[in-house]
């Protein structure tokens, strides 16, 4: 429950201290893990400042000596211990601190299993993934570098990356590569350089080391604060052999910060050559096209029908002109065939003609409807005939038929 408290009627301060001490007090002991930042003896008390791994928070930890040598080798500053303490909060001063009972050191094995477990988590999370990295740009003009000071990696970045392109200019920043304060300067270094709009990539350098010494690159809050970059980031840390989880999330990792030099940098002389090369190929390219058309032109003009137009216009002219005088004879003779045919048509018709054999001195008879009298028998007595000769006729009137003979009356 809340103390009652009200502005007519305030609690002192020994009362409030004393609640909290309450308070703090009731939490019990618990195991607490974290970074040596400071350790001081005074007599027979050792007194430890304790810094979260991740975040910037830390913690006054109070122990006697017997306890800081019992761990086996003393914890130096930098060292991750877990520590077994009671929280306590000192009512006179109004200051928290862990009165520790037992010191032990984070192994090996416990933190590459822990390293393990974070990098799987991170991994979940997509931050290793290839699809987010982003590719280098191809010149930079400004290259952020963050290095330890005066160290052996930011000659290597700074040496290497001047003789392969002099153009290029480095923003340097000089921060701490090992110990508990690496995390917070190198965190902020990249947010400084990923600020400034002249940057176009960042190198994180840093040269070989144990493992307990390249835990802060794989720290948990540098890891994110790369992958948060609007900037690409290439890790260069330690040696081939070596591998943080900084090199899981950069956008690039190089074996070496010589390597990384090599990678961010091009070489003036190579990209020249490449270039010349380009170019030639590109002459060539050119070239053998244009011999190409040019060949093709030539054949084209060497072709009869441009070398001499006319010619093609003469052969042309003799084909219509024979064409013509075969459709002629065609039609010429066709018209023989007709008219011989005809002809013979003409003197069959003739020949058969009743007209042609009344001219030989025959006559036809006929009634008044126009039939033919083919017998004496035919016609009645009296019937007015008609007598058909080659050129007129005449009327007459049948009479009795003789027997044996055909006779008529005029």
């Amino acid at each position: 429950m809340g103390m009652e408290s009200s502005p007519e009627a305030p609690q002192p301060v020994r009362v409030v201290m004393q609640a909290v001490s309450g308070w703090i007090g009731r939490l019990g002991r618990i195991w607490v893990e974290g970074q040596i930042a400071e350790l001081n003896r005074r007599g027979s008390t050792a007194f430890i400042t304790l810094r979260d791994p991740v975040a910037n928070v830390s913690a006054r930890v109070v122990c006697p000596v017997r306890v800081l040598e019992a761990a086996g080798s003393v914890p130096q500053a930098g060292a991750r211990v877990v520590i077994h303490a009671k929280p306590d909060f000192y009512t006179a001063r109004g200051t928290f601190s862990l009165l520790a009972t037992e010191i032990r050191h984070v192994g090996l094995g416990e933190l590459l299993a822990r390293l393990e477990q974070l990098r799987t988590t991170l991994a979940a999370e997509g931050l290793f993934a290839e699809s987010r990295k982003r590719a280098l740009p191809f010149l930079p003009a400004t290259v952020g570098l963050v290095c330890g000071r005066d160290s052996a990696a930011e000659r290597d970045v700074l040496e290497n990356g001047r003789r392969r392109w002099p153009a290029v200019r480095f923003e340097v920043r000089q921060v701490a590569v090992q110990g508990d304060r690496s995390v917070g300067e190198v965190v902020a270094a990249l947010k400084e350089l990923d600020s400034d709009p002249s940057v176009e990539v960042i190198v994180v350098a840093r040269g070989g080391g144990s493992l307990e010494d390249l835990l802060p690159f794989s720290d948990e809050a540098m890891v994110r604060a790369v992958a948060a970059t609007r900037t690409p980031v290439v890790s260069a840390i330690g040696h081939e052999q070596d591998s943080p989880l900084l090199d899981l999330v950069a956008d690039l990792r190089a074996s070496t910060p010589t390597d990384a030099a090599k990678k961010v940098v091009p070489d003036v002389g190579e990209q020249l050559e490449l270039v010349r090369q380009l170019r030639d190929r590109g002459r060539r390219v050119i070239q053998g096209g244009i011999a190409r058309e040019e060949s093709w032109v030539a054949g084209m003009r060497s072709r009869p029908v441009l070398a001499s137009p006319l010619r093609e216009i003469d052969r042309l002219t003799e084909q219509v002109t024979g064409l013509r005088d075969r459709a002629r004879r065609c039609v010429a003779a066709s018209l023989d065939r007709v008219g011989d045919d005809l002809a013979h048509t003409r003197a069959r018709l003739l020949a058969l003609s009743p007209s042609t054999t009344l001219k030989r001195g025959y006559a036809i008879v006929q009634r008044s409807d126009g039939a033919v009298v083919r017998s004496a028998a035919e016609p009645d007595q009296g019937e007015e005939l008609r007598v058909r000769f080659a050129e007129d006729s005449i009327t007459v009137t049948a009479g009795a038929a003789a027997g044996g003979e055909d006779e008529g009356d005029t």
